[in-house]
């Protein structure tokens, strides 16, 4: 689970912003709200970020997705780090941008931070904090690792550090060299954040092809609950000729391709989503179809390309809210742009549907960015479950919970006055008369 968040020096975050999922002291919602005894404290299972367009939101999804290929991919030799400072102002660019997280990955809070140029890692650290007190497993500053007492004495740890390149996080290379210290962070990048972006696609698309597979069944079963008049999906074999690829792809194809190993391919604006695999020594092609019920009472086939975009989306996001409530889950969602294509009742029933499967017991989280203000529903929603990007006159993006604002009751219409600018987070259009509405920050009501 994400404890929090901190953001400095990152594309429109130019100062310190922090996004906490630590509960406050409200009790609306309680019993939905995980607990961990060990820390005595209680972590948000979802938080809905606002804004206008441009204001950050975005910006707060990349951060997520550069920290996640920085860890888990890391960096080739000689190669720029891909960060991206903030460049409205003189110095900013020369100057590192910094992350830090706080996890809870199996019941232990980690803190993992690192400062970052294109050039190289200036710090890096990690610490486990435990109920009373905190330990510094390392502390890179200056080419020195910093190890506690406990690690200084593992003189592999010392040679993987000397490893490390100037472009690469020790964390990356400990687990490259086989070192598992500090595998638990490196792990939560890898198999417990998923990020999806407005136009990500399920990739293990071949789960709704037949009968059997893991995910045909239930998708099929709400497809047609979600009024998306699919009957189900299934999977249609096609000659491998008739596939219109280029001819050394497909002789890529004949190479790659082993028995027991499909490939899955998206391909081309139609969104198709084809599976090529092996069998008896020949390549064999099967592509996901949708089938809708006909006046006859039979179902006829539909192409991809022939559905809806929010149909489409709605294919994309159940796995994910699926496994979100799975028993026992342990999986963070962030999506960005949660409601593109999306009807607001669908975005929230699924919503709904996850909170519902939620308790004291529970460990996992979703993250959206959203313009569906509909949402913003204390009925819903919790106010600190509630976040607005807003990004002032300089470009400069900031981070406000609305269990910040003193006047933000909890039986108060919260979407009226979002709408009225009272909260920020709303764009500030040019009128007519050429006059600009102002922000909350600018209005002098930031700290209201």
């Amino acid at each position: 689970m994400i404890i929090s968040i901190t953001l400095e020096n990152w594309m429109s975050f130019r100062d310190k912003a922090r996004f906490s999922m630590t509960a406050s002291k409200e009790r609306q919602h309680g019993t939905r709200v995980p607990r961990i005894e060990k820390y005595q404290t209680r972590v948000l299972p979802i938080a809905a970020v606002y804004g206008g367009n441009a204001s950050g939101k975005t910006n707060f999804f990349k951060a997520l997705h550069f920290a996640r290929i920085l860890v888990t991919k890391g960096t080739q030799p000689e190669s720029l780090i891909p960060v991206e400072p903030f460049r409205l102002d003189d110095g900013s660019d020369s100057k590192p941008s910094r992350f830090m997280f706080e996890l809870l990955v199996d019941e232990t809070i980690y803190e993992f931070s690192f400062a970052v140029t294109r050039r190289s890692v200036l710090e890096e650290r990690m610490v486990v904090i435990n109920s009373s007190s905190e330990k510094v497993l390392y502390d890179r500053r200056d080419g020195k690792p910093n190890f506690d007492e406990s690690l200084k004495k593992d003189r592999f740890l010392e040679f993987a550090f000397r490893g490390t390149r100037d472009n690469q996080l020790f964390l990356t290379n400990t687990v490259s060299q086989k070192i598992d210290n500090f595998r638990p962070v490196y792990s939560w990048f890898k198999d417990t954040l998923e990020l999806v972006a407005p136009d990500s696609r399920f990739e293990p698309f071949d789960q709704f092809m037949e009968e059997g597979q893991p995910l045909y069944t239930t998708m099929n079963e709400l497809l047609s609950q979600l009024d998306t008049g699919i009957a189900h999906l299934g999977g249609e074999e096609i000659p491998l000729a008739n596939l219109h690829w280029p001819s050394t792809f497909k002789a890529m194809l004949q190479e790659e391709v082993k028995e027991g190993t499909p490939v899955r391919i998206l391909a081309g604006p139609g969104n198709e989503r084809i599976v090529v695999a092996r069998k008896d020594g020949e390549l064999v092609a099967h592509k996901l179809v949708a089938y809708h019920p006909n006046s006859d009472g039979a179902n006829t086939k539909f192409e991809m390309r022939n559905e809806s975009d929010g149909s489409q989306r709605v294919i994309d996001l159940l796995p994910a809210f699926l496994e979100l409530s799975a028993p026992k889950s342990k999986k963070v969602f962030v999506i960005d742009e949660i409601d593109r294509s999306l009807h607001t009742l669908l975005i929230r029933k699924l919503i709904e549907t996850y909170l519902n499967q939620c308790s004291t017991a529970s460990r996992s989280q979703l993250l959206m960015t959203t313009h569906d203000v509909l949402l913003m529903d204390q009925q819903l929603l919790r106010r600190d479950e509630m976040w607005v990007a807003e990004r002032d006159r300089t470009g400069v993006s900031s981070l406000i919970s609305f269990s910040e604002y003193k006047d933000v009751r909890y039986d108060k219409d919260i979407r009226k006055s979002y709408l009225q600018g009272r909260l920020g987070g709303i764009p500030r259009i040019l009128m007519g008369c050429g006059v600009n509405t102002p922000s909350r920050k600018e209005k002098g009501e930031g700290d209201e």
